[in-house]
């Protein structure tokens, strides 16, 4: 029981910010705009509760928990309003989507690494960061390449201030081009990199581009496992050619498999059975969304600008050039395939 009460203050503020942020949306809606919507809001609210109030040994746990397990318990909800038709259809769209902003990020990135000295631990983060899904796949490359914390600072600051630019910018070039919900959901769903941040840009825009880009990311989220495996036989290698003491690196694939995607895909198909009613379908989908706000609420709470911006110029510079050219290539990619301006994955 401890162990649950300790979580409930930092969950219960994000929940708090989860609502205000809905409220304000309403407001919002009711004045006949559609600017920003409730996961940003709350993702701002955060950050400036943050500024004045840290999170602290009360607060601390339930605020992870809600930005890390709830995040992913409100994408295992959202399964239930999608059709796995839907799904694999929108999964076939993103590989060749995926194909090439991964080719960009581990190509180009490697080589603008070198360019900018940065050691290849710190850019292979932050490539992995940017191609896969942001913290998420730093965090489990970190340990296989036996980066250092000052690696993943940086990895996951220069992943991380990006996406916040983007999480405002996106839905702003996303209506300037004229993009359809499925094309805006597949263009952020491949060039955003954080999950948090997909889904803020993608709901920010509409609800089916959210449905989208949520799809899409989840898709992409698997290239965690080939990654990891290929990036402890890097380690691996350059280690034997370092040492030649022929020492290894233990990589544990039940640690780092992204669980929540199968749970995710088990939803979608109890719906397409139709052993999940369309009415409750529909409330367990409110329920997600209104989790994903109180997640970025939590993640706003963690997110100090101080600390980010003394990560050091290059590696913010290096992801800001890998992130801007996967931007373009996904959204190049898209008009070459036919799905931009107002295609469909339908």
């Amino acid at each position: 029981m401890k162990k649950i009460l300790k979580f409930v203050p930092g969950a219960a503020l994000a929940l708090v910010i989860a609502a205000v942020a809905k409220l304000l949306e309403m407001l919002e809606e009711k004045a006949g705009l559609h600017f920003i919507g409730a996961s940003v809001i709350a993702l701002f609210i955060g950050m400036i509760v943050n500024a004045f109030f840290k999170p602290n040994d009360v607060t601390a746990p339930g605020i992870k928990f809600t930005s890390k397990k709830i995040l992913k318990f409100a994408i295992v909800l959202l399964g239930a309003s999608l059709n796995i038709k839907t799904v694999l259809t929108v999964g076939k769209f993103s590989l060749t989507v995926m194909l090439f902003t991964l080719a960009t990020c581990f190509g180009l990135g490697a080589l603008i690494g070198k360019l900018l000295g940065l050691n290849w631990k710190t850019s292979s983060l932050i490539n992995a960061g940017t191609g896969i899904c942001g913290g998420s796949a730093i965090a489990a490359i970190a340990p296989v390449i036996e980066a250092t914390d000052m690696d993943i600072a940086y990895g996951m600051s220069a992943t991380f201030l990006f996406d916040m630019v983007m999480i405002v910018v996106f839905p702003i070039f996303g209506r300037l081009l004229g993009l359809s919900d499925a094309a805006f959901g597949l263009w952020a769903g491949t060039a955003v990199n954080d999950t948090s941040s997909v889904v803020a840009t993608g709901y920010a825009f509409s609800e089916a581009a959210g449905d989208f880009a949520t799809m899409v990311k989840l898709t992409r989220t698997l290239a965690i496992i080939p990654a990891v495996l290929v990036f402890a036989a890097i380690n691996i290698h350059l280690k034997k050619k370092a040492q030649k003491d022929g020492s290894a690196v233990k990589v544990n694939l039940k640690s780092v498999f992204p669980w929540f995607i199968l749970a995710f895909l088990a939803m979608s198909g109890l719906t397409s059975l139709g052993l999940i009613p369309e009415a409750a379908a529909s409330v367990l989908k409110n329920i997600s969304k209104f989790l994903m706000v109180a997640a970025l609420g939590a993640i706003g709470l963690n997110t100090d600008f101080k600390t980010l911006f003394k990560s050091g110029a290059k590696p913010m510079l290096h992801g800001f050039i890998i992130s801007l050219l996967v931007v373009l290539v996904a959204i190049g990619v898209e008009y070459m395939i036919g799905v931009a301006p107002t295609g469909t994955l339908m």
